[in-house]
C-alpha cells in the first residue's frame, strides 16, 4: 500500500470513528435557532469583473414538540394487602428541539379489581430509585430536549384485597411551555395556519393507551398485582371417651374428653403466610387438660381428625394461643388439644 493510499484509508477510518461516536439527538436543531443562507452571483461586463450581487434568506427553526413515557420496568408491580407506598415507576422522555413543562396526572384506570389509595406522583432524576427523598409534584419544570426524568406514582394498597387483584393505573403528561423556572407554563398547541417567519409549533406525539395522536398528551399504564395468602380455617371435635362407654362409641355427656382440632389451610397459588397465630377461648363449661397439652404443626389423618405435630402453644386466663409455623401456598397446618367436659 502505498503512503498516499495509506493516508486515504486512515481518514476514512478517522470519518467512520467520528461517525460512529457523534452524539444522537432527538429532534435536531433547536426551536427559534435562526438559518440564514446567502447566495451570490458573480460576473463580468466586457471582461470586467463587477461587484458581486448578493440575495439572503433567514428563518427561524419552529417547534416540534415530541415526548413518550415508558414503564420501568414493564412489567406489574407486585404488593401485599395493606402495603403502604407501593411504587409504580416510569421514565419521561423530551424528543422536543426546545425546553417545555410538563403536567403529570394520575388517574385510576378500568378493566381491574380495584383503586390503589392515597395516590401521589413523585419526580427524580434518571435511573433513580424512590427513596422518599424526591419531590412529590405534578409538574415536570422545564425538561431540557433530550433529557429523561424518571416519575413515580406511590400509592397505598387496601388491607382487603385477595390473592391474583390487579389494579391499572394511568399516567399522563401534558406539554406546557417551557423557559419559565418554577411556573407551569400554558397549554402547546398546534399552530394553525400557513408557515410565518415567526417560531410555530407542531405536536408530534404518539397515541398512548389512554390519550391520541398529535394532541399534546402521552399516557401509560401500570399496575398493582396483589400477592396475599388465602387461608381458611375449620374447626371439628370429637368425644374421646366418656366416664360410662370409655371409648367404644363414646358420647359427650359430663365428665367426657373432647379433642379440638383447628386445621388452617393456604390455598394454591397464594403466598406463604407468616407469623400465624391460632387463638381459641375455652367457655366455662370445659376443662382443659394439661396434661394432654397443646400440639401444632400437625396434619390431618383421612378422618379429618388431627395429628403429628410437635408440643408448643401456651393457655393462659381460658384463652388457648398457638402459633404456627409459615404456611405455604397448598398447606395445611393444624393445632389440637383437648378438654373435659364439666
Amino acid at each position: 500500500m502505498t503512503r498516499s493510499s495509506r493516508m486515504v484509508a486512515l481518514a476514512a477510518g478517522t470519518a467512520m470513528l467520528a461517525l460512529q461516536s457523534a452524539p444522537a439527538v432527538a429532534e435536531g436543531t433547536n426551536a427559534g435557532t435562526s438559518i440564514r443562507n446567502t447566495a451570490t452571483i458573480d460576473y463580468r461586463v466586457g471582461g470586467v469583473n463587477q461587484t458581486a450581487v448578493t440575495a439572503s434568506d433567514t428563518f427561524s427553526v419552529d417547534r416540534k414538540v415530541n415526548f413518550v413515557i415508558s414503564r420501568v420496568p414493564d412489567v406489574t408491580t407486585t404488593v401485599v394487602p395493606g402495603q403502604s407506598g407501593a411504587v409504580i415507576a416510569f421514565d419521561v422522555t423530551n424528543l422536543s428541539n426546545d425546553t417545555i413543562d410538563l403536567a403529570l396526572a394520575a388517574a385510576q384506570a378500568s378493566g381491574d379489581n380495584f383503586d390503589a389509595d392515597n395516590v401521589t406522583i413523585f419526580v427524580g432524576a434518571a435511573n433513580s430509585t424512590f427513596n422518599g427523598t424526591q419531590n412529590q409534584t405534578n409538574l415536570i419544570d422545564e425538561i431540557a430536549e433530550d433529557a429523561t426524568v424518571r416519575v413515580f406514582v406511590v400509592s397505598n394498597i387496601p388491607i382487603n384485597r385477595r390473592n391474583a387483584d390487579v389494579a391499572n393505573l394511568t399516567l399522563s403528561a401534558t406539554a406546557r411551555s417551557g423557559n419559565t423556572p418554577g411556573a407551569q407554563g400554558g397549554v402547546i398547541t398546534t399552530t394553525t395556519g400557513p408557515d410565518t417567519d415567526d417560531v410555530e409549533t407542531v405536536l408530534a406525539d404518539g397515541a398512548g393507551p389512554d390519550d391520541g395522536v398529535r394532541d399534546g398528551i402521552v399516557t401509560a399504564r401500570g399496575s398493582y398485582t396483589v400477592t396475599a395468602a388465602t387461608l381458611a380455617v375449620n374447626k371439628a371435635s370429637r368425644v374421646v371417651s366418656d366416664p360410662i362407654n370409655n371409648t367404644a362409641d363414646p358420647k359427650a355427656i359430663p365428665g367426657a374428653l373432647v379433642e379440638y382440632c383447628i386445621a388452617v389451610s393456604n390455598a394454591a397459588g397464594s403466598a406463604e403466610a407468616s407469623n400465624v397465630i391460632v387463638t381459641d377461648v375455652l367457655p366455662a363449661d370445659l376443662t382443659y387438660v394439661g396434661a394432654f397439652g397443646i400440639w401444632v404443626d400437625g396434619a390431618l389423618d383421612g378422618s379429618g381428625n388431627c395429628t403429628g405435630g410437635v408440643a408448643g402453644g401456651s393457655i393462659a386466663a381460658r384463652s388457648i394461643s398457638a402459633p404456627l409455623s409459615d404456611v405455604a401456598a397448598g398447606q395445611t397446618r393444624t393445632v389440637y388439644f383437648r378438654a373435659t367436659i364439666n
